[in-house]
């Protein structure tokens, strides 16, 4: 259990926010720019010390303000990655790593050299050096320096901010195989949603200093009277479990948790069982009286509403619906509200093509 409460003013700024974070997994800290993302984060670090503050993961206390208590950041059982890496230009990448990893005794050693240099694909890039590398393979080595100092917590300030759109989708599978494959929790600065979603099992929603939601990823994305379900790029996470594989049609075939629903995905193929993380647009959910079966849409789930706002678009409306337990979104026109004469309660059928879920 992390359990987080900062107090820290500047000019034309405060932050204040009482949080209790699950100790696993990855933790999202998502808002805009200068919403106190990074603020918060270094506050974790020790690297900005609150005025009024109390930081506690698990047994060790880091900050009790009212006790005069402050453990230096050399001293907190953390690894920091930056959105540059920052990486020691004299040293080859070997030596780089070794930097993180002499800090730490053998005895303590979490993470071993071989195991950091595979999860993150950079074992055919220790002789080089940083100014031969590219973006992502310099943020990867930075990921893998931080690992090395075997943290209990490891922190990581919006590291892609600074990649274009092919880098980051490079590094993406490698910080989903440290969150699939390592056991350390992770703090995650974004302000990227699709990220967010790609990574985050827990997510905080910050504007202005303050933290406006904190909850699981699949539930804080489907609520309407958040931000979030305003963008064009609101949708919901879901973790589904492949039943099928059809290997002719490339498709797979997901079960959604705690429900009989099925969805097919375009997807690579997966072992059964496997978890899989999607996530549905609410822009690509549209909905219908009756279930369309001669349709190029593959996913037609029946669903019943529960609440409706106004989107950012005067055209359109937001829908909340149930999908036996699962939420989806679904943005439409109002006009297509009125003719299908939505109210809560009701069930009708969603439609999701298999091409538009992002798996």
């Amino acid at each position: 259990m992390i359990e987080v409460r900062l107090q820290l003013k500047y000019s034309g700024f405060a932050l204040d926010v009482d949080l209790q974070l699950p100790g696993r997994g990855v933790t999202a800290l998502y808002g805009h720019s200068g919403s106190g993302k990074t603020t918060c984060l270094r506050c974790i670090a020790g690297l900005e010390r609150a005025e009024e503050g109390f930081v506690q993961f698990n047994d060790e206390v880091w900050q009790d303000s009212r006790k005069g208590l402050f453990v230096p950041p050399h001293k907190r059982a953390l690894g920091y990655v930056f959105q540059e890496a920052s990486l020691f230009p004299h040293l080859s990448v070997l030596a780089n790593l070794e930097f993180g990893l002499k800090r730490i005794p053998r005895q303590q050693r979490r993470v071993e050299m071989s195991h950091a240099t595979e999860l993150l694909g950079i074992g055919h890039l220790l002789d080089r050096h940083p100014q031969h590398l590219s973006g992502g393979e310099r943020q990867r080595i930075g990921i893998a320096r931080a690992l090395l100092t075997s943290p209990s917590l490891l922190l990581m300030d919006e590291p892609l901010a600074a990649l274009d759109s092919k880098r980051k989708s490079e590094i993406l599978p490698y910080l989903e195989r440290l969150h699939d494959e390592l056991e350390i929790p992770v703090l995650y600065v974004s302000h990227a949603q699709d990220e967010v979603a790609r990574l985050a099992d827990h997510i905080v929603l910050l504007s202005d200093g303050k933290a406006l939601a904190s909850g699981p990823i699949g539930e804080t994305l489907a609520r309407l009277d958040l931000p979030m379900a305003l963008g064009d790029d609101a949708g919901v996470v879901i973790n589904g479990t492949v039943s099928a594989y059809d290997e002719h049609y490339q498709l797979l075939t997901l079960q959604l948790p705690a429900s009989q629903l099925q969805m097919r995905v375009a997807h690579a193929p997966l072992a059964l069982g496997k978890q899989l993380r999607f996530k549905i647009q609410a822009r690509d959910v549209s909905l219908s009286l009756q279930a369309e079966e001669h349709s190029s849409i593959l996913n037609r789930l029946p669903v019943t509403v529960t609440q409706e706002i106004p989107a950012d678009n005067a055209a359109h409306v937001l829908v909340s619906l149930d999908a036996s337990g699962t939420p989806l979104l679904a943005r439409i026109t109002r006009y297509s509200r009125d003719q299908l004469q939505l109210h809560p309660g009701q069930t009708l059928w969603a439609q999701i093509k298999a091409v538009a879920v992002l798996a």
